[in-house]
């Protein structure tokens, strides 16, 4: 029996989601029915679901015993992911306007499939911590279409998988087609999001680094953002730089502008969050 559903549009860079409500986790949402809700001429349009749900009400929310909320993210094919930098704030700005939480008594405690992070705000608008980090120095090489032969990457895990790659200058980013996934070898077992970034000349000015990248993400495609690939992205090009590397970085994609800071041992994510319009929709 057809089923109508409220929803909320919201962005965070360009990067948007659909977000639906459902504090008691009474809604199941099929793959085929997200990927209706995500697509851009049958459905609402967007790079994924954020389905706010009360941990107690979830079974994955056991593991973030700390949050009231989760956040039931769903990449725009239905498949399940750990986290998503860009959704938390589009997440978390819902919550907010919403008046289901606050932040004005401190930070927002959030449970994700990759554990709990906290939102605060921030001067570009909201800040999530988005924990350690670990670096795969293994051997990867990506093949993608418009850069010739394949090039090196390297593996950054911020509570899920990215491998970032180096190209040398902006004509090279800008020929990227990415509308054909990149190919990686070895294939990551759990399949991984794709950056592939540019330094900018000179590389750090009053101790912040600048880089410019473009995404793949894995169940989606190319994004005009992704928060945890502008973070591992930053991660990347601070590892190859060596220990004289800043740990503010600003990061431009095709959405705007984030920032990313690391401190005790920690990365950090902030840019703005937008929710555009509400209405409802029936699901099939």
């Amino acid at each position: 029996m057809p089923q109508t559903v409220a929803f909320t549009k919201g962005h965070g860079t360009g990067n948007d989601f659909v977000v639906i409500p459902d504090p008691d986790g009474e809604l199941v949402l099929s793959d085929d029915q997200v990927a209706v809700l995500c697509d851009r001429r049958f459905g609402i349009g967007g790079d994924g679901i954020l389905r706010v749900v009360r941990s107690t009400a979830i079974a994955e929310g056991a593991r973030t015993p700390g949050a009231e909320w989760f956040m039931d993210y769903r990449n725009a094919d239905g498949s399940a992911a750990e986290m998503c930098g860009n959704g938390i704030r589009v997440f978390a700005r819902y919550l907010v306007d919403a008046g289901w939480a606050s932040l004005d008594d401190g930070p927002l405690p959030i449970g994700t499939r990759a554990g709990v992070k906290t939102i605060t705000r921030s001067d570009l608008g909201f800040e999530v911590d988005l924990g350690t980090w670990t670096v795969d120095t293994s051997d990867v090489l990506v093949r993608a279409r418009g850069i010739g032969a394949p090039r090196p990457g390297l593996g950054i895990d911020v509570g899920n998988p990215h491998i970032v790659v180096a190209l040398p200058d902006l004509a090279e980013l800008d020929d990227l087609d990415l509308n054909v996934r990149p190919q990686v070898h070895p294939e990551p077992p759990n399949g991984a999001n794709i950056e592939f970034v540019v330094p900018a000349d000179p590389l750090v000015h009053e101790g912040v680094g600048t880089i410019r990248m473009r995404v793949f993400e894995r169940g989606v495609g190319e994004t005009l953002s992704c928060g945890t690939g502008v973070a591992a992205a930053a991660l990347a090009v601070r590892e190859w730089a060596g220990s004289a590397a800043p740990d503010q970085w600003t990061v431009a994609v095709p959405g705007g502008t984030l920032g990313v800071r690391m401190t005790d041992g920690h990365v950090l994510l902030s840019g703005p969050a937008t929710l555009v319009f509400s209405g409802e929709i029936t699901l099939a």
